[in-house]
């Protein structure tokens, strides 16, 4: 009787996190070891479908990285980066879409209607729903800064950046009460499939929806000083201070420069959260301490 009384205490204490966030959008970045655990997987289809059922209007981006350069070992395709970015030639991209929109996407959409929820699987091909344009790099060596000449840029293929979201085709899902499950393939120009970071797509779509809350699970607990310690609240004038200093560093600077980016298109809030820990979703949103870095 006692652990049932201490559980009703724990949904008692939620009641006002649930009253807040009922019928708001909050976008998940869903990668990392969240997405390769089979007991991670399944705790987060079950987190998504709660959040569903409470009124919040929950919209999935995920990534595929591990899953994309297995099969291309598999075909002896050999991945090429440059400054941490893929290249992506024609039949690299083939592979990129088989199998983030035939694979991952349809596994995790599998996995929430399995478990009782209702998602819908998406690219960003889908009604044109992030179009993109070409990215290229930048590279502006020391003889070129004496010699006042442009950069050389860098033609990754088909590799792409956010140019618009189509919002609509989200906010028609939502209305019908289906959770969007969306792979971060965007559309050129020319309707040709462009591969883009799933971070960029997450953040785009949370500034296009209006989110109340963008969350990315990712493999640390969130950003951490230079002694090491979790820092649980940073504003955008500190990210830019810890990425000056280099406290913020390799891989976490473009989830933090997506969170800003978000922030800066209507986000309420921002959240660098650590996948690895069970319900760390519900952990965050519906208790005081949560368990990550918000940026606000």
């Amino acid at each position: 009787m006692k652990e049932s009384i201490e559980r009703a205490k724990i949904l008692i204490e939620s009641l006002p996190y649930f009253q807040e966030f009922r019928h708001k959008t909050v976008v998940i970045k869903y990668g990392g070891h969240a997405m390769v655990d089979d007991h991670l997987k399944k705790l987060f289809a079950l987190d998504v479908i709660l959040l569903n059922q409470i009124g919040v209007k929950v919209v999935i981006i995920h990534g595929g990285g591990p899953q994309i350069n297995l099969l291309l070992d598999r075909l002896d395709i050999k991945p090429s980066y440059v400054q941490g970015m893929r290249v992506t030639d024609g039949e690299t991209m083939n592979v990129v879409e088989m199998v983030l929109v035939g694979r991952v996407n349809k596994e995790i959409v599998g996995l929430i209607n399995h478990s009782g929820g209702r998602a819908v699987g998406l690219s960003g091909r889908d009604g044109d729903l992030v179009c993109a344009e070409k990215m290229h790099l930048s590279v502006k060596a020391a003889q070129d800064v004496l010699e006042n000449t442009p950069p050389e840029l860098i033609d990754l293929g088909r590799v792409g950046q956010v140019k618009r979201i189509n919002a609509d085709v989200l906010t028609t899902l939502q209305q019908q009460d289906f959770i969007p499950v969306i792979a971060p393939v965007g559309v050129g120009e020319d309707g040709q499939a462009l591969n883009i970071n799933a971070d960029l797509v997450a953040g785009a779509i949370a500034g296009a929806l209006q989110a109340e809350k963008l969350i990315l699970l990712t493999d640390v607990e969130g950003v951490k000083d230079k002694d090491g310690t979790l820092l649980r609240s940073l504003s955008r004038d500190q990210l830019d201070a810890l990425i000056e200093d280099s406290t913020i560093a390799g891989g976490m600077i473009p989830k933090v420069n997506c969170c800003r980016e978000a922030l800066q298109h209507g986000v309420h809030k921002t959240y660098i959260v650590d996948g690895r820990v069970e319900h760390a979703i519900l952990l965050e949103m519906f208790t005081h301490e949560g368990v990550g870095t918000e940026i606000y």
